[in-house]
């Protein structure tokens, strides 16, 4: 039986100041309860019940995360029967022949099958020409379980794997899972769902500090760990593999409500079968582009959530042990967030309107102990999810999901839903007041409130001057967060490609009748077009194509490309410059085309290029970093130790990449092959180098690079540490490089190739 090797507990400071919370929590509450406005007893235990909520839930998550599951996987065994199945029923050609790509490449052996509820010929044509199985039906019957159960009856293999249409696996993905079914108990593994289209709705992006957040960052990274702690990891329709003989033995997929995944899981789990979770990510997919998709697909897990619950009855279901249940429970209660905030979203501009309050004392008594407590509750908050909690951005989003999570709530009553794919194209009205019509009318609510209720104090003295002040500073708070919500749905709106650009630097060679093959820089690269940092040649007519390749880990692809604008961009030392052109591939071969999605999709390339990092340290991970980071006495005059690989944090601080030409100063190798390198100073004066072929460690290399308009500069480095990034059209290495010489020849007509990263 496999179980996890290691925990993630939390810090001593950590869970001291977590329980002190606990302790607060409890007097606040046996308080508060002493405060109720006798007066107004309704509205003051609406209040009041809301309060216990926010405890209950905190609760809970101190429960459920209290230690987060770490897992080693164990190599996989070799001669398993895998099938792969990729529902869908109207996503676009492109999405799937991604997915499909990325499922054909991946390693060990396996059958990929395209199960079509849409029946469409292209899909057909599309799953013949990559090699995958197509099975069509006639019927919807029970949507995407009836569409997984129908392959259930055609597959052969004793373990599937499930991606929905547009999650492209890892090449990894199996190799790194089928090693946990040697535990014959186990039911199936779930992996993060991670999503490339950085952005979507849901990220939330600091290009300056290299943050990336998600609003689903905390479930993924924190709260499902905690649950595998208590074997109540649940299937989340994706990304996941599962044992055929254990399905079998529940009747299929579960029907009857629109999560399958989450229904199937528990009917997993009181069979008294194991499930895991692997936190690494390993199938990337496309994220709620608008505020629209989002919704409704929140909408869509509510009202499953509340199916589940009213069938399977969690809490007292005899085959799920106790801690299951609190874990099931927990992630149904969720949606009742909705009406918790609905009441404090509106609290403040009915105090300021009638002059009803919900409390008995002095409004500067309650806030002595209100403030306090709630400040506690987030720092407390903060540690708990180990940085990936983001208060302050979070809170945005409870606002823009309240109203639907309190609308699902009523799916408890409803026996009947419609399963609801979600959009993977940008809605038209999707900036508009429409999908946020009710948070609109909270903002203007609130904003009315504020003028009306101190009219009525100067006209009627009708509250407290106290009480006065703090619904005011309350109302406003919440405009505050009402306005950032919508102009960041305003910001989201304005992103108008056709296709998401990955920030992933490449080299591209130009070349051009009767002149010298050129070095560009590429980034913002998809399959239809790039960005190029670079000099095109001089006498060249606009509407001549441009051949060029790109320098992929499986060799040169060579492209046709148009330029379709040209500008120069400052450098941040706002001396030098870069020529930036737009070019828009044309022409493309499907063989090339799909080499191209496959370099780009189904791995996590750009964030490992970018340093990309969703955690946010808290203010204990800060003291305890900078006790570590204090020497002791003793050691105060030690001579500094080498510097660590940290690549992350390193290549966080990276904005400029450059193409390059490398080559070893060695007489037994004159090979010359190409890559980018890192053309900023950075800490310990390391540099990274990033190819698409592995390099010895401890050995010399020259790099030939003509980044800005300064010319040829010539590093000679030691190659360092290094890791590999494994993409479906070959590996990619990345390298710490130690410089051991530089020199920069005399300047040379720009030929910049420094690109932004």
């Amino acid at each position: 039986m496999h179980h996890p090797s290691e925990y993630e507990s939390l810090t001593f400071p950590q869970r001291g100041l977590i329980l002190f919370y606990l302790a607060v929590a409890g007097f606040y509450l046996i308080w508060r309860f002493t405060t109720l406005n006798p007066e107004a007893l309704a509205f003051s235990w609406l209040v009041y019940g809301a309060e216990i909520y926010g405890v209950l839930t905190m609760v809970m998550h101190v429960i459920m995360n209290w230690r987060l599951s770490v897992h080693t996987p164990p190599p996989a065994p070799e001669g398993l029967k895998v099938d792969i199945l990729v529902p869908t029923y109207n996503e676009p050609e492109a999405v799937v022949r991604r997915t499909l790509l990325a499922c054909v490449r991946m390693d060990y052996t396996h059958e990929t099958w395209l199960l079509d509820d849409g029946n469409r010929p292209e899909m057909k044509a599309l799953a013949e020409r990559l090699g995958c199985h197509y099975l069509a039906r006639e019927n919807g019957e029970h949507a995407k379980a009836g569409n997984l159960n129908n392959a259930l009856a055609h597959a052969q293999g004793d373990f599937v794997a499930i991606f929905d249409a547009d999650h492209a696996p890892h090449r990894h993905f199996l190799t790194n899972t089928l090693g946990y079914f040697n535990d014959p108990d186990l039911a199936f593994v779930q992996t993060p769902q991670d999503f490339y289209n950085l952005d979507s709705y849901q990220h939330r992006m600091d290009p300056d500090r290299k943050q990336l957040w998600t609003e689903q960052s905390l479930f993924f990274r924190v709260i499902l760990r905690g649950k595998d702690t208590h074997n109540a990891a649940f299937f989340c329709g994706s990304c996941a593999i599962a044992r055929r003989r254990c399905l079998d033995e529940i009747g299929g997929f579960a029907t009857g409500t629109v999560t399958e995944d989450l229904h199937t899981s528990i009917r997993l789990h009181e069979r008294g079968y194991r499930s895991i979770y692997h936190a690494e990510p390993l199938a990337f997919g496309i994220a709620a582009i608008d505020p629209e998709g989002f919704l409704k697909q929140r909408l869509r897990w509510g009202q499953g959530a509340m199916q589940v619950w009213r069938q399977e009855r969690v809490l007292t279901n005899p085959g799920l042990t106790w801690p299951q249940r609190m874990n099931y429970f927990a992630s149904m209660l969720t949606y009742f967030d909705g009406w918790q905030r609905l009441i404090f979203y509106t609290i403040p501009a009915i105090v300021l309107i009638t002059g009803v309050l919900p409390i008995s004392v002095s409004v500067t008594e309650f806030l002595m102990v209100f403030v306090p407590y709630m400040l506690l509750s987030f720092w407390a908050f903060e540690e708990l999810t180990r940085g990936y909690g983001r208060t302050v951005i979070i809170e945005q989003y409870n606002f823009a999901r309240f109203a639907i999570f309190a609308r699902a709530t009523l799916g408890l009553f409803r026996r009947h839903l419609a399963f609801r794919v979600t959009p993977k194209s940008r809605h038209k009205d999707g900036a508009g007041p429409r999908p946020l019509r009710v948070q609109w009318f909270i903002l203007a609510f609130n904003a009315l409130a504020i003028p009306a209720g101190i009219a009525l104090y100067f006209l009627h003295a009708h509250l407290p001057g106290d009480a006065l002040i703090a619904n005011v500073l309350w109302a406003s708070l919440l405009i505050l967060i009402a306005v950032s919500l919508f102009r960041y749905t305003a910001r989201n709106a304005s992103f108008h490609r056709a296709e998401y650009r990955f920030p992933i630097p490449v080299a591209m060679s130009l070349t051009a009748p009767d002149q010298a093959p050129r070095l560009l820089t590429v980034d913002d690269l998809s399959p239809g077009g790039c960005r190029a940092y670079g000099m095109l040649p001089g006498a060249r007519d606009e509407d001549t194509p441009l051949s060029v390749k790109l320098h992929l880990p499986g060799g040169p692809l060579e492209l046709s490309a148009r330029v379709r604008f040209s500008r120069s961009e400052t450098a941040p030392d706002g001396e030098r410059f870069s020529r930036v052109h737009g070019l828009h591939f044309e022409a493309m071969s499907d063989s090339a085309r799909e080499r191209l999605e496959a370099f780009l999709h189904g791995n996590d390339l750009q964030w490992h290029v970018q340093g990309f990092s969703e955690q946010q340290r808290t203010p204990l991970m800060r003291l305890a970093e900078r006790r570590r980071a204090t020497p002791a006495p003793e050691e105060a005059t030690e001579a500094p130790r080498p510097p660590v690989a940290d690549f992350a944090r390193q290549l966080a601080s990276v904005h400029y990449w450059s193409a390059c030409e490398c080559r070893f100063p060695v007489q037994y190798d004159d090979e010359v092959f190409h890559g980018v390198v890192t053309v900023e100073a950075l800490p310990d004066g390391v540099s990274y180098l990033l190819v698409n072929r592995p390099l010895i460690a401890g050995g010399a290399i020259e790099i030939h690079t003509r980044p800005y308009n300064t010319g040829t500069r010539v590093l000679q480095a030691t190659i360092g540490p290094s890791r590999l990034l494994a993409t479906a059209d070959g590996p990619v290495h990345l390298y710490q490089l130690q410089p051991q010489e530089e020199t920069t020849p005399c300047p040379q007509p720009a030929d910049t190739t420094a690109t932004t990263a």
